[in-house]
């Protein structure tokens, strides 16, 4: 399976990096053929190779300036295999077997160990995740699945605050928050986490692109403003989020595509008509583009409350502004316009539910 981390190197945008300096790699890669070329590029920024070499026979020496300690690209052709390792400027030796080319093996290099210590972490997290994924996709979410989601996240959360304590002091740190939060939503923890890095790790690429992600998902945190918006319902009439000030309201983000999405509409109705008369309701925001199938899925699901789309997919102007990735979400709005909790899905919904409005 693809891992994660991988995936975020293809998401991460380039940003300005600070002191270069030099290194110097003796490899011998079993399996390459002579005169085979060696290129070393960064993954942020691939059409700027930073070294090259011609192998002989199965051996290279690559020499060059890294812009900062992080994930690199080691490329070897013919064959077009390529690897992945974590450099900092040293003297590295390097050795490997061509068809296993994700298997290198560094000396010399404190970030590439860290690496491997990374991998070696939180690889069975990213399996277990995807383990728990594709149940769902095959059967729905249940309680019994969402429990395992939830000691998943935890224990994910909490090998993260270790994993970064530890290596505060190098960019590994944040390569990691950067990576699993894409399922650890805890952004204040993640914060804390990073305040205690050094400053020039913090400064430094995945430093800077873990504090912009962080600002990003404060926007519609739990304890924030809710950011005002007005959208179209399904007649065309402007609804505002404001005009349901005193009153909990659950804004649900959703569309007549998500399975995961129809899935949990039961659950989302079921607290509705429980909650309704004490004042609570429910305004979903739909990322669909079909205005029919839209309105179908409304009346297929019987979903009561009110809803609103501008039929603009992922661009959604409301998604857009609360930084919406994935679907389904949502956020529990107090009637001060406070948010309140975020992301409560099955039992969870009722059981705040209970907790701000009595369930008696």
């Amino acid at each position: 399976m693809k891992k994660l981390y991988y995936l975020l190197l293809i998401c991460i945008p380039a940003i300005g990096f600070g002191q270069m300096g030099k290194f110097e790699i003796k490899g011998t890669i079993t399996g390459l053929t002579d005169k085979s070329k060696v290129y070393l590029t960064d993954p942020d920024n691939p059409t700027d190779t930073i070294a090259r070499t011609i192998s002989d026979k199965n051996s290279f020496i690559l020499k060059g300036e890294l812009p900062e300690s992080k994930l690199y690209n080691i490329s070897f052709v013919p064959g077009g295999k390529k690897g992945l390792v974590f450099l900092d400027n040293n003297k590295i030796g390097m050795q490997g077997d061509i068809s296993k080319i994700q298997q290198l093996a560094l000396t010399g290099s404190p970030a590439h160990a860290s690496f491997v210590e990374f991998q070696k972490i939180f690889d069975p997290f990213f399996k277990h995740y995807a383990q728990l994924s594709e149940a769902a996709n095959k059967a729905g979410v249940n309680d019994s699945l969402m429990q395992a989601y939830k000691n998943l996240v935890s224990q994910l959360a909490d090998a993260g605050d270790t994993f970064a304590l530890k290596h505060k002091d190098q960019n590994i740190a944040p390569f990691m928050w950067a990576t699993i939060m894409q399922v650890v939503e805890d952004i204040g923890r993640v914060e804390k986490s990073y305040l205690a890095m050094t400053p020039e790790v913090q400064n430094s690429f995945y430093g800077k692109y873990l504090s912009d992600r962080i600002a990003e998902k404060k926007i519609g945190s739990i304890g924030s403003p809710a950011l005002e918006f007005i959208q179209a319902d399904t007649s065309g009439r402007p609804v505002a989020l404001s005009s349901f000030r005193g009153k909990y309201v659950l804004v649900d983000f959703w569309a007549s595509w998500c399975g995961p999405c129809r899935q949990e509409n039961p659950n989302v109705l079921a607290a509705y008509d429980r909650f309704r008369e004490k004042n609570f309701t429910v305004l979903g925001v739909s990322l669909d583009n079909n205005r029919d199938r839209w309105i179908k899925a409304i009346a297929d699901d019987q979903l009561k409350w009110t809803q609103v789309s501008d039929l603009q997919y992922w661009q959604n102007e409301v998604a857009v502004k609360y930084k919406i990735q994935t679907i389904p979400q949502n956020l529990l709005i107090d009637p001060n316009g406070v948010i309140v909790a975020k992301n409560l899905r099955g039992q969870d919904l009722q059981q705040k539910l209970c907790e701000l409005l009595g369930c008696n």
